[in-house]
């Protein structure tokens, strides 16, 4: 089913044929989670229908309440795209952006590739957004923007395609995937592992770096302090 949605979003074209990293048109495959998986976002931060995978709740809850007890985030952060199925990425890649199947790949993935068929991917927006549509550059100038940038790692998010990235992608600020803060963190494990060889190829920034692992091959001995001979004094005779 996959291969049909996908030759039917395309026309023939020599850059559909799988990278042996399993690219396509540059963006790597995800499988569709499970619908059980899939939780409503917070009540009122999805402009349209949010679902989003159960583990990537508590952190993007938390991110939200951080982002409004702030006075200079300046507006308030939605979310405009969540999960998308499959099928629904077939005709969000059919009718986003101009051009053939290669054109539209840089800023579209074709179905199948995109990040926010796993659930972990959110395309954030700003309410108000005065001059600046949504999913434009110009969102990362605003300051709620900024305070994004700034803060997202610290609940898990992580932006997915860099300024001047080469995955040739578009920089797009708007979109974050969750891999938890730590690997420990409940479900970021497996969302780590989804994302391993994209983060591994073309790591995100601002990203969240594995922490640093110390091992000891052996353990060091005891420095040993050299004996020091006392001089014995001879005896005078009486």
């Amino acid at each position: 089913m996959l291969l049909m949605l996908l030759l039917q979003a395309t026309a023939p074209n020599p850059a559909l044929v799988p990278t042996p990293d399993g690219r396509v048109l540059g963006h790597f495959p995800y499988g569709d989670v499970a619908p059980g998986e899939l939780v409503d976002a917070p009540t009122g931060f999805g402009i349209h229908a949010c679902r989003i995978r159960r583990d990537v709740l508590p952190d993007l809850q938390r991110l939200l309440m951080a982002a409004a007890g702030d006075p200079g985030v300046g507006g308030t952060l939605r979310g405009l795209s969540c999960h998308r199925s499959i099928q629904r990425q077939s005709g969000v890649f059919r009718t986003g952006g101009e051009g053939d199947a290669e054109s539209r790949s840089i800023s579209v993935a074709p179905p199948g590739h995109s990040e926010h068929t796993t659930g972990y991917a959110i395309d954030f927006a700003i309410r108000p957004s005065p001059n600046c549509p949504d999913i434009e550059a110009c969102m990362a100038n605003l300051p709620a923007a900024k305070w994004l940038i700034a803060n997202a790692p610290r609940f898990g998010f992580e932006m997915s395609f860099p300024a001047g990235n080469a995955q040739r992608v578009k920089w797009e600020p708007w979109h974050w995937r969750w891999v938890g803060t730590t690997r420990a963190t409940p479900g970021a494990a497996q969302a780590r592992f989804l994302f391993a060889k994209a983060r591994a190829a073309f790591p995100a920034d601002p990203g969240i770096a594995e922490p640093l692992k110390i091992v000891l091959t052996g353990q060091p001995n005891a420095p040993v302090r050299p004996v020091v001979k006392a001089d014995k004094k001879k005896k005078r005779k009486r």
